[in-house]
Parts: C-alpha cells; structure tokens; sequence
C-alpha cells in the first residue's frame, strides 16, 4: 500500500497564495472588510484564514479595527508609486477566486472597439482546458464576456455594433445574424447571464456576466469549460459564482 507524504513546500507556496490574495482583495476594496466577506470570495476555510489575517496584522499590512479589516502602514513600504488601483489589479483577485474555486479558466473582459480585450485571465490547472491570453482580443458576438457587455449597450450604441461590426463565423454553431444575436441579447438582459456552446472554440462552453460599477458597465466576467466537465452541477455553481463576485467590484 502506497504511503501518502505530507508536502511541506506545497503547503507554504499554499499559505503564500492566500496571504497575497488577502492582501490584494483588500486593497482593491478600499473599505474595511470582515473575515467571513474575505473566506467566502476568496474560498480560504475561515481556521486557516484567522491565522493569516492575525500575521498580517501582527506585520501592519492590515490594520484591524473590531470585525473589520483594512489595509495597514505596512503596505505603503511597499509601494512603487501611489494612486487608486488600476480596474485589471482591482479584477485580478476576483478572476482568481472564480478560478480557484472552479478550477476552470476565468477571465475579465473590457470594450475595446466592437471586440472584447481579456485584461485579466487565468487558465484552469487542469490538462483539458480552454486557455486565453491576457491582452488577447476577441469578437463580442461569439464570446460569453463579449456578449454580456453587448446586452449592456444602449440601443443607440447597439444599432451601431450591428451596422459597423464584422460577425464572422468561427464555428457551426457560432451566431452572426443580427435577428438571431437579439434574441440572444434580450434573454441576456432578462437573466443576467451570457451562455455559448462551441461558438468560438469546438468544445467549450462559456458563461459570462457584466459587471457594473456606478450603474454602468465596465467590464465582463467569464469562464471557459470544457463540454465534458459541464453538468448541471458546474452550471449551477459557476452561475452562483458570477453573480455574487460579479457585485464585488461596485462596492469597492
């Protein structure tokens, strides 16, 4: 019988990930967080999360008054240069929650044109998988991330995606006519999430959600799966994990 041994390196690289994903998440915020808020989005079990947030303290990068946390005067030794955080560096940890939490390939979009850019991704750790490089840009209509912001546009902005955009066809099943494409929009609108099925890459399911920041669209998030690992089960969760992170960024 195999004998199973403990990995120590792999448990410090662990606690490693998770100090800087605290940090980062409650940077980004910019407002005082409670533990449970920080556990839940970034998926650390609230035993090992009080010992790492207890450090952090101990060092100044938080600061802790009661329940809520925030960053410290540590951090500041630690700056290049001052100013808010940038909208990818506020993304960033969020895209890194979904994918840890899915373990399947998470990025964030923003408008660039009638295409979508990806300036945040990460690609799942497993060997099937969708990959998707940061600053690779895209066409809106055959992407979860791209047509959730396309149900976001005014119609005016809307009639002029349809007049302007070149929708070419990546697949069978991709949707390029302007009919079929709102329908699609309207049903977006209606339930809040983009849904593909082999549209831009044989094999891959997408599922994204806008994301809005003062009433107004700023970006989108979205997650690549592959057709075999997607049940009812992993629709389920990854529609319940777009809607409570996607509301993350608004509140910051």
């Amino acid at each position: 019988m195999a004998e199973v041994v403990p990995n120590p390196q792999a448990s410090q690289v662990k606690s490693a990930t998770r100090t800087l994903d605290i940090i980062e998440y409650v940077v980004a915020h910019g407002r005082p967080l409670v533990a449970q808020e920080i556990a839940v989005a970034l998926g650390i079990p609230v035993s090992s999360l009080s010992y790492l947030l207890s450090t952090l303290v101990e060092r100044d990068y938080l600061a802790r008054e009661g329940r809520r946390y925030s960053a410290g005067p540590g951090l500041e030794r630690l700056q290049a240069k001052g100013g808010r955080p940038s909208l990818a560096e506020r993304a960033a940890p969020l895209v890194r929650t979904i994918r840890v939490q899915l373990n399947e390939t998470t990025s964030f979009w923003v408008r660039s044109g009638w295409e979508v850019e990806a300036i945040v991704t990460e690609s799942s750790e497993q060997a099937l998988r969708y990959s998707i490089r940061t600053g690779e840009r895209l066409p809106m209509h055959a992407l979860a991330g791209g047509k959730a912001l396309l149900a976001a546009l005014p119609e005016a902005e809307l009639e002029r995606y349809f007049a302007e955009s070149e929708r070419g066809r990546f697949t069978s099943a991709t949707v390029t006519s302007e009919k079929a494409l709102r329908r699609e929009l309207a049903e977006i609108a209606r339930t809040g999430f983009a849904m593909t099925d082999e549209e831009y890459s044989l094999g891959i399911r997408g599922v994204g959600r806008v994301v809005m920041i003062g009433g107004e669209p700023v970006g989108s998030l979205s997650v690549g799966i592959p057709k075999a690992r997607f049940d009812a089960d992993m629709q389920r969760r990854t529609l319940e994990l777009l809607e409570r992170t996607s509301g993350l960024l608004d509140i910051a």
